[in-house]
């Protein structure tokens, strides 16, 4: 497994689909994840600081998990199977795992700050390297997350 970053959410034009990209932590690949709208605003919220004034479902599951004291220890992307991702969220350090969509597991595991890992087998099917010329693409990318708003990703 390889530990990733969330680089951010986007909307992928013109099909106006929302996109999670991941990054490989000590690595160049990149690991973009077509999402709902919803989740994509889930995402969104938590990486900038918007706090709604009553909780989303990723925030109700965070404080269920802190109520019944089952912290998750990580979320593993584990597979990719005729296009569609699938996703583990591992509690007590992997001992028992609960299959789940990696855009619910990603904005799960950025509200508690557990790690984000992906299968070797995953990247090397779905990764992208962006060449150097194209990383000022990147740039571009995280600076449009800097201007964004959750409510862009409403439908």
């Amino acid at each position: 497994m390889r530990e990733l970053s969330v680089v951010g959410v986007r909307v992928e034009l013109p099909t106006n689909q929302p996109i999670v990209l991941l990054r490989e932590v000590d690595g160049d690949r990149y690991l973009p994840i077509w999402i709902g709208a919803v989740e994509a605003t889930a995402i969104a919220y938590e990486q900038q600081g918007v706090k709604p004034q009553r909780p989303l479902t990723h925030d109700l599951m965070r404080d269920v998990l802190q109520a019944l004291s089952a912290p998750l220890s990580a979320v593993e992307i584990t597979d990719l199977r005729d296009s569609i991702y699938f996703a583990d969220l591992l509690f007590s350090d992997g001992a028992v795992r609960v299959s789940g969509r990696p855009s619910d597991a990603i904005a799960l595991a950025l509200r508690v700050g557990a790690p984000i890992r992906c299968a070797e087998s995953v990247l090397d099917e779905a990764g992208i390297i962006i060449p150097d010329e194209q990383e000022d693409e990147v740039e571009k990318f995280r600076e449009f997350l800097e201007q964004v708003t959750p409510e862009d990703f409403a439908s």
